[in-house]
Formats: structure tokens, C-alpha cells, sequence
């Protein structure tokens, strides 16, 4: 597989012989799982969020911990932090599952407040990516 980066963006893992997915849909990755390098299922993609005035994907918020959609905890991770592999239909974060026992969450009704630049900030640092506003 080739590693392909574009710009501060998720790497995509894809096979050197097939055309590689750069334009997509968000709904074609809402649903797909994240796994670590262990090939341990972390969540699953729920929401794509872009940064509209910037015209970037800033973040894919991962669920995690719950059953059937009940009890489950959110997570922004940084779209940096992500590498899509294609041909295992995941995405692939550089994290333990022991991670997300304290890391920065949030439930279906209580997201952070967007314009709170710290907890940017914070998130980024967390997930060891550069702020994609950079």
C-alpha cells in the first residue's frame, strides 16, 4: 500500500495499483470503524464536522463505548490524527483503547462550544496533531 498525505488532511493508505479515493462523500465514511495499529476497533465515524468559513474538514467524531447507540461517548478527533485505509474500509488512529478512558469527550446532547479555542487547542495537543487552522 502507498501512504499518500495531502497537506495537513487524513494520510490515505491506499493499493499503489487502484485509483485512489481523494474526492468522497461524507456520508461514504460515516459508519466506518476506527481501529488502532493493534487492529483493536476503537468507534466508529458519526459525524464528519467542517470548519465552513475555512472551507476544511476539521475534525471526525468517533463513538465509542456504548451499545446500539445508548450510553455511547463522542470524540473529536483531529482529521490529522485519521489515516484512511481503503482497503480495510477503517480509519486508522494512532491511540490504545486504555486512551479513551480519559481523553476529552462529550455525550450526544453537551458538545463543546465551537468557538472555545482552547479546547481546540487542548484536542490537538491530546491527539499530538497540528491545528489544521495553521
Amino acid at each position: 500500500m502507498a501512504d499518500i498525505t495531502s497537506g495537513e488532511g487524513a494520510r490515505i493508505d491506499i493499493n499503489a495499483s487502484g485509483p485512489g479515493p481523494r474526492l468522497m462523500t461524507a456520508d461514504t465514511l460515516t459508519g466506518d470503524k476506527v481501529v488502532n495499529r493493534q487492529g483493536e476497533t476503537l468507534g466508529t465515524i458519526d459525524h464528519i464536522m467542517l470548519d465552513v468559513p475555512r472551507g476544511r474538514i476539521a475534525y471526525a467524531v468517533m463513538s465509542s463505548g456504548g451499545f446500539l447507540g445508548l450510553g455511547d461517548k463522542l470524540f473529536a478527533i483531529p482529521w490529522s490524527a485519521l489515516t484512511l485505509d481503503t482497503e480495510r474500509k477503517c480509519f486508522i488512529l494512532d491511540a490504545d483503547k486504555e486512551f479513551f478512558k480519559t481523553a476529552p469527550g462529550f455525550d450526544k446532547d453537551h458538545w463543546p462550544a465551537e468557538a472555545d479555542m482552547s479546547w481546540h487547542q487542548t484536542l490537538h495537543s491530546t491527539y499530538r496533531s497540528r491545528p489544521y487552522w495553521e
